[in-house]
């Protein structure tokens, strides 16, 4: 046996002092930003019953860390903030009159997840709208979501707007099997040209609807692929899709968010779990999307309350590299002054005054407890980065020295 204790797992990692301090920085900001919006915070456990994530299918067992309580019963440690919120609005919630606004912020753990960044133990920011199922519900969430990053101070971002119901329109109308539509949306979302090809070729697809088929893959911008892909669909799901994005972007443009968007329906994933819209938000230096999120009808159901639901979660790790990567610097974390004093009668109660004053005028003071000189107080300083040093004797501070019996 391996000796760890000197040693983190992979894919976890200790967050040190400077970068501690900008994160919880980032985790207020967050807050504000949400609470402004009228979300109101959650904190769901770390671990759950196995049962919550297993409920609807909605993640892949291999994907979770899992362990057993003391009666046998199968944990998982929290994998996201979206199924929690979910279980809580059909349960706890459940007689609370809809809309409701949720919003969290905590540790997510993924056993497969790391690599490039990505950590399996990562912090997750995230706001739930459940009971509306309106476009103006999808523009608001992902209005949120970039005003999050740019919060964060990412300027540079890119918002990857997709439809599901677009792309099940399209199997719908001609007439592709479900598993023949499962192959092809991975293939789609992988870009993949000489797969979808062979796909059309397999399924006798008819010449436009092969073409069709090939522009999900390479079409993008704002309003332009919706124009192209409008004259190519006739079947109603399809089209009510293509209008639902429509009216997303019409309402993204009256927050001031429409430069960060473009439309991407070659962007699928999990046809099970997302319902609608779907999003995610890139920025550079970082190969995966800082921000993801969409519209799930399904997820509230699967614990007995048909409530409609949309959100967004962002990772705050990644957002940090991505910042760091992009030339950002992160104040130092540290003290703003330290405080020395003589071994005279009082000086010590004057040092610990004077650092209450300063504390209150909002600054970082700390109170030497070494017994240092004053030159080795300055010594201490510049090797800590600390701007201002004080050190109290008598003369200095004009205290009474005298013994009090």
């Amino acid at each position: 046996m391996g000796n760890y204790r000197f040693h983190t797992p992979d894919g976890v990692s200790d967050t040190l002092p400077g970068d501690c301090l900008a994160k919880r920085g980032f985790e207020t900001k967050l807050r504000g930003l949400f609470s402004s919006a009228g979300y109101q915070e959650i904190e769901t456990p770390g671990i759950e019953y196995y049962d919550v994530y297993a409920a609807g299918n909605f993640v892949s067992q291999e994907n979770l860390y899992k362990l057993a309580d003391q009666e046998g019963r199968i944990l998982a440690l929290r994998y996201d903030g979206t199924v929690s919120a979910a279980r809580l609005a059909a349960t706890v919630f459940r007689e609370v009159q809809p809309p409701l606004r949720l919003s969290y912020v905590g540790n997510m753990f993924r056993f497969r997840e790391s690599g490039g960044g990505r950590q399996k133990e990562f912090t997750q920011a995230g706001v739930e709208l459940l009971g509306v199922s309106s476009t103006e519900a999808d523009a608001e969430v992902i209005a949120l979501a970039i005003s999050s990053a740019l919060a964060l101070g990412i300027s540079d971002l890119q918002i990857s707007l997709g439809q599901v119901e677009f792309f099940k329109g399209l199997m719908e109308e001609w007439g592709v099997p479900a598993e023949d539509a499962e192959e092809i949306s991975r293939e789609v979302d992988q870009k993949d040209q000489v797969a979808l090809k062979k796909a059309a070729d397999r399924l006798a697809l008819r010449d436009d609807a092969r073409e069709t088929l090939l522009l999900l893959s390479s079409l993008y911008g704002t309003y332009e692929p919706l124009e192209i892909l409008e004259k190519r669909v006739t079947g109603e799901r399809a089209r009510a899709a293509l209008q639902n994005v429509r009216e997303i972007l019409g309402i993204l443009e009256d927050y001031g968010y429409i430069r960060y968007v473009s439309v991407d329906f070659g962007m699928l994933r999990s046809l099970d779990y997302y319902t609608g819209m779907i999003f995610k938000g890139f920025t550079y230096e970082v190969g995966f999307p800082i921000i993801s999120g969409g519209r799930y009808d399904q997820v509230v159901s699967a614990f007995g309350r048909d409530l409609s639901a949309v959100g967004f979660s962002l990772g705050i790790n990644l957002a940090m590299i991505a910042l760091r990567r992009q030339g950002r610097e992160f104040p130092a974390a540290g003290a703003d002054a330290i405080i020395g004093y003589s071994k005279e009668p009082n000086m010590r109660k004057a040092a610990l005054s004077m650092a209450d004053s300063l504390r209150e005028e909002g600054l970082n003071v700390i109170v030497d407890c070494a017994g240092c000189g004053e030159e080795e107080l300055e010594t201490l300083a510049d090797l800590r980065g600390i701007e201002q040093v004080i050190f109290l004797n008598a003369s200095s501070c004009g205290c009474d020295t005298e013994e009090k019996i």
